[in-house]
């Protein structure tokens, strides 16, 4: 996926079932600057037709809608190899959701009930590629991450999609860098913690990323949260 541009305005498709919410969230978005909001849809079905015409940045999208739900309908875009960013926006937090929206490609999840500012905030970073999470689903993911129970039971196909079949080609060093990248932590932080230069941990991410198959820090993430690591 290719990140929008720094300094241009970020369009914006809002993905809900419920009109009141789609209209009050239009509202909020289109007040803020640098945001522009290109396009509604009113389940996951409508989104690749959508995406086609409008072409935008980031996807509020929502998790239970008929037809699609939102999970799938990213899973969707994903495979159609879309560009833009989608940001999971539900009322509903449990681990299952929030796995499974980040395994499929989302690159960001908040709560309905996130400050504006919070959601604001969040489209101009997924614009950019970066992950922003509502304080809840940053704590359950920590704690999922920090208490992952080894091998993962997922399906031989979903382990092979998140390139767990590739694992026992990572060193211990570069599972190290992996397992502080599943807890929220910077390159900087990174660096400091295992006393390496912030080139080397970029060194071991690059190494971590193609021996992994994923593309992001996230996907990471929940690589370390359903394989655990050794040692």
């Amino acid at each position: 996926m290719t990140a929008a541009p720094v300094g241009e305005e970020v369009s914006v498709l809002i993905v809900d079932d419920e009109a009141l919410m789609r209209a009050g969230l239009r509202l909020m978005i289109e007040g803020a600057d640098g945001i522009v909001v290109v396009g509604e849809a009113t389940d996951g079905s409508e989104v690749p037709a959508a995406v086609d015409r409008l072409n935008p940045d980031v996807i509020l999208m929502d998790i239970r809608m008929p037809v699609l739900n939102g999970i799938d309908a990213t899973r969707v875009l994903r495979q159609a190899g879309s560009r833009a960013q989608v940001v999971i926006l539900t009322a509903f937090d449990t681990d299952t959701l929030l796995r499974d929206a980040l395994v499929e490609g989302a690159v960001s999840f908040l709560l309905k009930d996130a400050e504006p500012k919070l959601v604001v905030q969040t489209i101009h970073d997924a614009a950019r590629g970066r992950s922003s999470f509502s304080p809840k689903s940053l704590a359950r993911l920590v704690e999922m991450a920090t208490s992952a129970p080894g091998p993962s039971a997922a399906p031989e196909a979903e382990r092979v999609r998140i390139g767990v079949d590739m694992s026992r080609l990572v060193t211990d060093r570069e599972w190290e860098v992996g397992r502080f990248v599943a807890q929220g932590m910077t390159n900087s932080e990174i660096a400091e913690a295992m006393y390496l230069s912030a080139t080397t941990v970029k060194s071991h991410l690059s190494s971590l990323f193609a021996k992994l198959q994923v593309t992001n820090r996230v996907q990471l993430a929940i690589c370390v949260l359903e394989r655990g690591t050794p040692g």
